[in-house]
């Protein structure tokens, strides 16, 4: 019977561990999550406001100080002289993201942008603001913010060549892009005028005419600058330098309304000038500075002629290596005596 009894148990002992949620234990397995963030390059879309502008030092025919350079045709610039930007940035990581925007010229950071606050805050269609395929048409002041960027041409110790200028922008891990709109920029370039030839007038008889060798004034602008020159002519009237008497008309001086030039520069020349005489001559204005004594806009251009762009004579612009041809007449007055050898004749170039 004792045996008997404790199969039994044993039995019973089996059942009971087979009775459902009576000693059942939940068992489980964990997997990790690994969520990575992209760092998020910022973007720099250009906007309008794109302008350059003219300083104080050398005012222009058309700009003043502040004012925007209207007559710069081509991409070169001087000491003073400023390029302003409008631009958006975006950074989806957060525009607080984002440490610094700035204008580099060569790669070099030269000018801080400021940051807008703009009303009403709006994404401008000028800024054409797309990643990819997406064109983004809301403004998220958490993700976007405007900057103006001004760039001002140091001199030309610090700042003389060819440069890649741009707009970019860095955030605080060290990304940075620029804007699509890269410029390329001549800056502080070196202008110069050549003349070949002289101006002389040998053995002129009192109360006749003579004409000088042809002279050539050219663009010598620094190659690669694309300088465009607007041409002026100026003078003095000529003394003798020897004591010798002498008399020219009424007194011991020639005068300059004695002399006058014919130029030429392709299909323009003198000849179509309102100034010209019947033999297509022009008169020469006093003048020992630019603007000195008198304004020479519309009076000392070298070729006046009726075609025009803007304020601008289109026969008086000499492009980078161009040249103008020139001859002088001298109508010596009658009586005349003596040798005239101290005077000046000037040429002007002026960039535009």
């Amino acid at each position: 019977m004792k045996k008997l009894l404790l199969s039994l148990l044993v039995v019973s002992a089996l059942m009971l561990s087979v009775i459902p949620g009576v000693f059942a234990v939940s068992v489980g397995s964990g997997v990790g999550v690994n969520i990575v963030t992209e760092d998020f390059e910022p973007i720099v879309w250009q906007c309008d406001d794109r302008v350059v502008y003219d300083d104080a030092t050398e005012p222009g025919r058309v700009s003043m100080d502040g004012q925007p350079m209207v007559e710069r045709m081509n991409n070169y610039a001087f000491e003073g002289e400023q390029i302003k930007w409008r631009v958006l940035v975006m950074d989806k990581n957060g525009i607080d993201k984002v440490s610094d925007v700035y204008a580099t010229v060569g790669g070099d950071i030269e000018a801080n942008c400021d940051r807008l606050s703009l009303a009403p805050e709006k994404i401008l269609d000028s800024c054409n603001a797309r990643i990819l395929e997406e064109k983004i048409t809301t403004f998220n002041r958490d993700l976007m913010a405007y900057y103006e960027c001004t760039l001002t041409v140091e001199t030309f110790e610090s700042m003389h060549g060819e440069y890649e200028v741009t707009v970019e922008a860095v955030d605080l891990d060290g990304l940075t892009s620029d804007m699509v709109e890269m410029e390329y920029w001549f800056l502080n370039p070196i202008i110069e005028l050549s003349i070949d030839g002289d101006i002389s007038f040998d053995e002129v008889r009192p109360g006749t005419s003579a004409y000088s060798d042809r002279v050539l004034v050219g663009n010598d602008a620094e190659a690669g600058s694309g300088v465009l020159l607007d041409m002026f002519i100026s003078g003095t009237d000529f003394y003798d330098s020897q004591s010798s008497g002498a008399k020219c008309g009424t007194s011991n001086v020639l005068e300059l309304e004695n002399f006058r030039y014919y130029a030429t520069s392709g299909s323009y020349s003198t000849h179509n000038d309102v100034r010209k005489d019947a033999e297509g001559y022009v008169p020469i204005e006093y003048g020992v500075g630019f603007n000195d004594p008198n304004p020479f806009y519309n009076n000392n251009e070298m070729i006046q002629s009726t075609a025009k762009v803007g304020p601008y004579f289109t026969g008086n612009i000499l492009a980078p290596g161009a040249e103008m041809s020139v001859i002088f007449r001298l109508n010596l007055p009658e009586p005349c005596n003596g040798d005239f050898d101290t005077g000046q004749i000037y040429f002007w170039g002026e960039a535009i």
